[in-house]
């Protein structure tokens, strides 16, 4: 067979990827994905459209590769990560639009729970942070506020789902209701030690009999429906769209450490069997789970990142695409002293503040549009060096940083990475590591790859970016950086 289908559901768009045994991508179709904000700090997506564009890009990436079902080994799913869907298990339809990760409507809920002494229980048994970014406050919220909803799940009619298990529910016929360990973790009600659902379920009200089986990340999720793609192909792969990337970076190793820039920014550091707990308000999380094996990862989450290029674009107008705003950074020798703080969705790591709100500070008459695209560009790579610090506070000091997503095709963005973290920044020649990190769970799984090892190999550097900025310079900025969030840091934060 000479493909494996990596089927990306991202927060903007949903993309499928066909991937040959080096590891080469062989086709791809991509399509946007529209945002619902029903409210301020809200944000949706319509879950049986992901379904639909998920079969679509499947099909349109399958026909232009000239590849049938018969010729794919196996399909690997990965995904936006925290977002919740609920739907009815006879009809297969969602209760409502799917609460996605960004959304901040259940920080009164997180905020009561965390006077109620609740945070401590759940940092140490799911190594997360208490805020409205997980997926168990959501899944409350839709219990309380559709009608009827919480009668239903109590008589076993309703089922949870990350978008990765809604993708299977359907791929499937509703035939297995599953998910992965790195998926289950991003829930706050799995305690990552033990691998399996928590009684703080209790804490929320959530039934038991939403939950879905947590399985392998590589191993036997069922077979899709032979009526989607003209037969039946195994699914042998699953895990959130940031472990994915670890993987697909070949980041095997303790120490290993790679950072995502996507709709957020998202920093992974391998560490091995053991879970770490940060003293800096980093997470604890699973990395993957093979043949019952765990490995672990300490992970900082920034909400916005390429995010703020889309704000730029459709909110000011101030490009007409992502790539201008490379030329427009480039054009500018310095901000002025202009920063965007982007806390379009509240502040992630290390802040967590869900009540936090974006600004745009520094401004002055010179100021310009280059200047307030730059200081967009900037904000990443602030906010990058804000978890580099808690990592190194926590005794992580990583000697380079491996980076993936669609912002590292903006080779002005890296240099700047480079120059405000102080160390050497590597892209891949394959950007797209989530769908790959994907497609390699699911070929281990059958037999399209033969190990790690063999998959470590295949990982070749795209471009390496070493720092050239003084370090006065950098602290200068960085500093600056530290007023403009200090501006924005409500009194509700921690």
């Amino acid at each position: 067979m000479p493909a494996v289908l990596a089927i990306d559901q991202g927060t903007t768009s949903t993309r499928a990827m066909l991937f040959d045994a080096e590891g080469r991508p062989l086709a791809t179709r991509q399509i946007e994905l529209p945002q619902i904000f029903p409210a301020p700090g809200w944000v949706e997506h319509d879950a049986a459209l992901i379904w639909r564009h998920a079969v679509e890009v499947a099909k349109a990436a399958l026909a232009a590769a000239g590849l049938k079902a018969a010729d794919i080994a196996a399909i690997g799913i990965t995904n936006q990560r925290e977002t919740t869907v609920l739907w009815d298990r006879k009809s297969g339809a969602p209760i409502a639009n799917a609460i996605v990760w960004q959304d901040r409507r259940t920080a009164e809920t997180c905020a009561r729970l965390r006077k109620e002494g609740a945070a401590d229980k759940i940092a140490q048994r799911t190594g997360l942070v208490l805020d409205p970014y997980f997926s168990a406050t959501k899944i409350a919220w839709l219990l309380d506020n559709v009608p009827g909803a919480r009668a239903r799940a109590d008589r076993g009619e309703l089922a949870f789902g990350t978008i990765d298990c809604w993708l299977l529910w359907n791929l499937t016929g509703g035939k297995v209701h599953a998910t992965d360990a790195s998926n289950a973790a991003r829930t706050m009600v799995f305690d990552i030690h033990r691998q399996r659902w928590d009684e703080l379920l209790a804490l929320l009200r959530v039934p038991k009999s939403v939950l879905p089986e947590v399985r392998d990340s590589s191993g036997d999720f069922g077979a899709s429906d032979p009526a989607l793609f003209g037969g039946a192909v195994p699914i042998r792969g699953i895990a959130g769209d940031q472990q994915a990337a670890t993987f697909g970076q070949a980041a095997f190793a303790p120490g290993d450490i790679k950072s995502t820039y996507g709709t957020g920014c998202f920093v992974v550091l391998h560490t091995g069997a053991k879970a770490l707990a940060s003293k800096n308000r980093l997470l604890g999380t699973v990395a993957w789970r093979l043949k019952g094996e765990v490995t672990y990862a300490l992970e900082g989450s920034i909400f916005v990142a390429g995010a703020a290029m889309q704000w730029l674009r459709d909110g000011l107008g101030l490009i007409r695409n992502a790539a201008d705003s490379e030329a427009l950074a480039r054009s500018a020798p310095s901000t002025g002293g202009v920063y965007l703080v982007p806390a379009f969705a509240g502040l992630g790591a290390p802040y967590w503040d869900a009540e936090a709100r974006g600004a745009l500070l520094g401004l002055t008459r010179d100021s310009g549009i280059k200047e307030i695209v730059r200081a967009g560009l900037e904000s990443v790579a602030w906010q990058t060096r804000d978890l580099m610090e808690a990592m190194a506070a926590d005794g992580v000091r990583p000697q380079a940083l491996k980076v993936d997503g669609g912002m590292v095709a903006n080779t002005w963005f890296l240099q700047f990475l480079a120059d405000a973290l102080g160390l050497p920044v590597e892209r891949p020649v394959v950007g797209e590591t989530t769908a790959l990190g994907a497609a390699y769970l699911a070929g281990l799984a059958a037999g399209f790859y033969a190990d790690q090892a063999s998959i470590a190999r295949q990982w070749q550097s795209g471009g390496r970016f070493a720092p050239k900025m003084a370090a006065a310079e950098r602290d200068a900025g960085y500093a600056g950086w530290k007023k403009a969030v200090a501006r924005v840091l409500t009194a509700k934060g921690e």
